[in-house]
């Protein structure tokens, strides 16, 4: 296969297909190495990782569809996608599958998916379709402020029921994506404030209604599709309101009442996650204990997928921690460049949407993972062990590419323009 041929393949921005790839080796490493438990299981040690690059190959398939799907499209669909979206997240509340109290899982066709996955998207798309309709000179029309919140409140309620993480961190996607819209400042200085507020009746809540027990913060917000054969009984819709009130008030008494503990005051039966993260990022030695020699592997319930990050710490060290970390960087540095050099606002609202709504959740899997944020159970995007939400993912970054590649140019300054074709080279 010639250079033109992979050319033709892989168009649009060369350094978001770096990221991707780069993203992809550390996650084939580190899933190797983080995946011992499921080797035991299953009696393959090869078996969780061929899956694994399985997916990421049919991830890679659909980021080459999409990016060959030009931009205009992106807003034809928007209605076929919208309400779909809203009926599968109201199934999922009815009839979902069950896993560790929660209910995100559907089955269709055979095959497993949570809805919100598929709703973060939809999101995003209809904001930078609002913002983008309601573009003044002078920024977004003072109606736009009422139509996203509108449009997009039936999907905060509906996955925060079940995914609070989830819904706060999509939430934060659409306040960046309000400010990049240049919606009236004041208008967003009051929903900030209002959310503020709402945030504190949620909390009181919460303490008051939820009951920590003593295994709440134990289990992971999020599972994987290998456990959603351990199946629970679907609770009625009143249940379903606040069966989650007592993972969260574990979760923030957990992380409010967190002091330092002497090594030998630690209950790795009660706190094993954290705690057992704690000893893999303090064992690196900054330096890593180098790729497959991590020992917390063997001991951490969620190694492969809530939890990587901190076996790319044990592993790697500092130096891979903060080169993963760029990495994302990176990838929103340049969904900003692209969307600069649109001559149209909604492709420019949708790449940035998008890039924010997949950093953000690797930041905050980052900061959980070192215990500056308290478990939610967020995978970490393109990197984590999962089923299709790493399909998913990829989905969203060739839209991105299909962005870079189709969207109409504005003039660019000469340097700004010798700085894309050098980037692009």
């Amino acid at each position: 296969m010639n250079n033109k041929t992979i050319g033709n393949i892989f168009k649009g921005d060369k350094v978001i297909w770096m990221v991707f790839f780069f993203l992809c080796m550390i996650s084939i490493i580190e899933v190797y190495s983080a995946s011992s438990s499921l080797s035991y299981k299953s009696g393959n040690y090869m078996a969780p990782v061929i899956r694994h690059i399985g997916l990421l190959f049919l991830g890679l398939g659909t980021m080459i569809c999409m990016l060959k799907v030009k931009c205009k499209y992106f807003k034809i669909v928007t209605p076929f996608v919208i309400f779909p979206s809203l009926g599968l997240l109201i199934w999922v509340l009815i009839a979902g599958q069950s896993t560790n109290g929660a209910s995100r899982w559907i089955n269709l066709v055979g095959i497993q998916f949570q809805p919100s996955e598929i709703a973060k998207g939809a999101v995003v798309l209809v904001v930078a379709q609002i913002l983008s309709a309601m573009q003044t000179q002078n920024g977004a029309e003072r109606r736009a402020f009422k139509y996203v919140l509108t449009a997009c409140c039936p999907f905060i309620i509906l996955i925060g029921i079940e995914n609070l993480s989830t819904a706060m961190l999509l939430c934060i996607t659409i306040l960046c994506m309000m400010i990049i819209g240049r919606v009236p400042m004041s208008q967003i200085g009051k929903l900030v404030g209002s959310v503020l507020i709402f945030i504190c009746v949620v909390f009181a809540g919460v303490m008051i209604v939820g009951e920590d027990k003593e295994n709440g913060e134990n289990k992971p917000e999020n599972t994987l599709t290998e456990n959603i054969n351990e199946k629970e009984e679907a609770p009625g819709m009143a249940e379903k309101m606040f069966h989650r009130a007592d993972t969260w008030k574990a979760r923030i008494d957990k992380f409010i009442n967190s002091k330092p503990v002497a090594p030998e005051d630690v209950d790795l039966d009660k706190d094993a996650q954290v705690a057992h993260a704690n000893i893999a990022i303090a064992s690196s030695n900054i330096v890593g204990k180098g790729p497959g020699n991590s020992v917390e592997r063997d001991f951490l319930s969620q190694a492969f997928s809530d939890f990587i990050y901190a076996i790319i710490i044990e592993e790697m060290g500092l130096w891979g921690a903060f080169f993963v970390a760029f990495l994302y960087i990176i990838l929103l540095f340049r969904a900003g460049r692209i969307a600069n050099r649109c001559e149209n606002t909604f492709p420019a609202f949708l790449c940035m949407g998008l890039a924010i709504m997949l950093v953000i959740q690797a930041l905050f899997n980052m900061a959980v993972a070192v215990g500056l944020a308290p478990v939610t159970g967020q995978p970490l995007p393109l990197i984590s062990r999962g089923g299709t939400s790493t399909i998913i993912n990829c989905l969203y970054l060739g839209i991105i590419l299909s962005i870079s590649r189709t969207a109409k140019k504005k003039d660019l300054p000469q340097n700004e323009a010798n700085f894309d074709k050098f980037a692009a080279a």
